[in-house]
């Protein structure tokens, strides 16, 4: 998957959408891991957070290309309570994507079981594989594609993306299963030229998947964020509406 290792690390302060005594929540960007990796140098969210508060955990991990909400605790009380609400499935979680194909999903449970196979490779495996359930609806289609929300219930490594490649409907740019890049000259029929040269560049240079809403109850309090998209989502979602509708 292309990456652009040139830009430098974000400010943690631009990325936090909220924060409080006890908690961070940030949008996220792509191409910043999580968690520290086992190669080292390169920036984390947990490495900016704790920067910027030393007692700061990451209460779960997004895939380093996804972008979206991640949620920080700020104190051990908080991480272990955020905890309890992801392991007993009480946090609402709604990812983005955009899909490759015109496809009709009305609250569609895909429910196959995944087998984690190590070094960040998973499976389809109902006989050994952990539970995992996704509901998928369409909000909006274009012709060649389709923008999906995504419900996880429970929290596989690649969940979303393993069980829409199920379903042949791969995100856009997700080469691990299948998904193919989008270049404006494939939605762009008319008028599209290249200068002499040059090489054309996806218009996405990840796959398309951004974790947009997150709700939850800790210590009888709701809290419910959004995530707006990041500059790459919202250019292709620009771009099929207005040469892919």
């Amino acid at each position: 998957m292309l990456e652009d290792r040139t830009l430098k690390p974000p400010k943690f302060d631009d990325l936090i959408i909220h924060e409080d005594d006890n908690l961070i929540v940030i949008n996220k960007p792509p191409f910043l891991a999580s968690l520290d990796e086992r190669e080292g140098g390169e920036a984390s969210v947990l490495r900016l957070a704790k920067k910027y508060h030393a007692d700061a955990q990451v209460c779960h991990r997004l895939d380093k290309e996804t972008s979206g909400l991640l949620l920080i605790a700020k104190n051990p009380e908080t991480y272990r309570l955020v905890s309890i609400e992801f392991e007993r499935r009480r946090v609402s979680k709604i990812y983005h994507a955009i899909i490759e194909g015109t496809h009709v999903f009305e609250d569609l449970l895909v429910d196959f079981s995944i087998l984690n196979l190590g070094n960040k490779n998973v499976t389809i495996d109902r006989a050994n594989g952990k539970r995992a359930e996704t509901y998928f609806k369409s909000l909006h289609y274009f012709k060649q594609y389709t923008l999906v929300e995504c419900r996880p219930v429970t929290g596989r490594m690649h969940q979303i993306r393993i069980h829409l490649a199920t379903q042949r409907a791969a995100i856009v740019g997700d080469t691990l299963y299948k998904g193919k890049p989008i270049y404006l000259s494939q939605i762009k029929k008319r008028g599209f030229t290249l200068g002499k040269g040059q090489e054309e560049q996806p218009i996405i240079r990840r796959f398309a998947l951004h974790a947009r809403e997150l709700r939850f109850t800790i210590n009888g309090k709701d809290y419910h964020f959004e995530a707006p998209y990041p500059k790459d989502f919202a250019t292709l979602l620009r771009q099929l509406e207005k040469f892919d509708n």
